[in-house]
C-alpha cells in the first residue's frame, strides 16, 4: 500500500490535471468504477490502476499494474467532488493524421472541456467514428473531458491539429451548424460528411464557412438564440445521418 503523498506514481497522476504533462507523458486518467471497468474490458493501454480498498474491489479482469491507497491519500489525487476510489492511467493513443472513412466531425475551437466529451459521447452512441479537433479546442483527455464523454473516448479515432492540416485531409462535403443556415429538420444528408461545431462564442471561423457545403441550423422559439454545443451537435448527428435514426432499435 501507497501510504506517502509524495509518492513518485501519486506525483506523476496529479501532473496528469495538466494539458502539458498528459502531453509529455503520452498519459491520461480515467477516474470512476464503472469506466475504469469498461476500459479494462476494451483491452485498453492501462498503465496502473490506482484505488482504495472499496474501489478496488470492483476491478475485474486486470493484470497490470494495482496499488491501493488510503481514502485521505486518493482525495489528494482525485479530480471528483464524491470519488469513487479508483483511477487508471491509461496510455493515449497514438493517431495519424489521414481522411475519414465515414462521416465525421470537426470541432473548431470547443472551449468547454464538458462539451467536447459529451460531443464525443453522443458521436459514438451515433455512428461518427472519427472526430478532428482544432488546436483551439479543450483537450478530449482532459479530466473532465474524459469524465464527459462516459467512454466515449475509448470508441472513437480522435485527432488533433492545425486548421489548415486537418482540412487539407477532410474529404467530405462540409456541413456547417449556424444559426443563419438551412433549417436542418428539412435537410438529410446524403452519403458521408463532415459536420462541423464552433466554438461556444464565436461559431465557426471564416476558413471553414468558406468550405462550407451547407449550413444548417436547428428552428427555436420563445425568443431563445442559441443551444449549447453539445446539445446542437447531439441533435444535428442523427438529424442529418437519417440512416442512424432508420437503423435504431426502439
Amino acid at each position: 500500500m501507497i501510504t506517502s503523498k509524495q509518492n513518485p506514481l501519486l506525483k506523476e497522476i496529479r501532473s496528469l490535471a495538466d494539458k502539458k504533462y498528459r502531453d509529455k507523458l503520452g498519459l491520461y486518467l480515467v477516474e470512476g468504477t464503472k469506466i475504469v471497468a469498461e476500459a479494462i474490458s476494451l483491452n485498453l493501454p492501462i498503465r496502473t490502476v490506482i484505488g482504495t480498498e472499496k474501489g478496488l474491489e470492483t476491478v475485474n479482469g486486470f493484470s497490470g499494474r494495482v496499488e491501493c491507497v488510503s481514502d485521505e491519500i486518493f482525495r489528494s489525487i482525485s479530480s471528483e467532488v464524491n470519488p469513487q476510489g479508483l483511477i487508471a492511467v491509461v496510455e493515449k493513443p497514438k493517431v495519424e493524421l489521414c481522411s475519414p472513412k465515414n462521416s465525421c466531425l470537426l470541432l473548431d475551437g470547443v472551449a468547454d472541456p464538458s462539451n467536447v466529451g459529451a460531443i464525443i459521447r453522443t458521436a459514438a452512441a451515433s455512428g461518427y467514428g472519427e472526430i478532428y479537433l482544432t488546436e483551439e479546442c479543450a483537450d478530449p483527455y482532459s479530466p473532465k473531458a474524459v469524465r464527459s464523454s462516459m467512454s466515449g473516448v475509448f470508441r472513437v479515432k480522435i485527432t488533433r491539429g492545425k486548421l489548415s492540416d486537418l482540412l487539407s485531409v477532410i474529404d467530405l462535403p462540409v456541413y456547417v451548424a449556424d444559426m443563419c443556415g438551412e433549417n436542418a429538420f428539412l435537410h438529410k444528408a446524403k452519403g458521408d460528411f463532415c459536420l462541423c461545431i464552433g466554438n461556444e462564442g464565436h461559431g465557426v471561423c471564416d476558413e471553414i464557412k468558406a468550405r462550407a457545403r451547407y449550413t444548417v441550423s436547428i428552428p427555436m422559439q420563445n425568443g431563445v438564440e442559441s443551444l449549447n454545443a453539445s446539445v446542437s451537435a447531439g441533435l444535428l448527428m442523427y438529424l442529418l445521418k437519417s440512416d442512424v435514426i432508420k437503423d435504431l432499435k426502439i
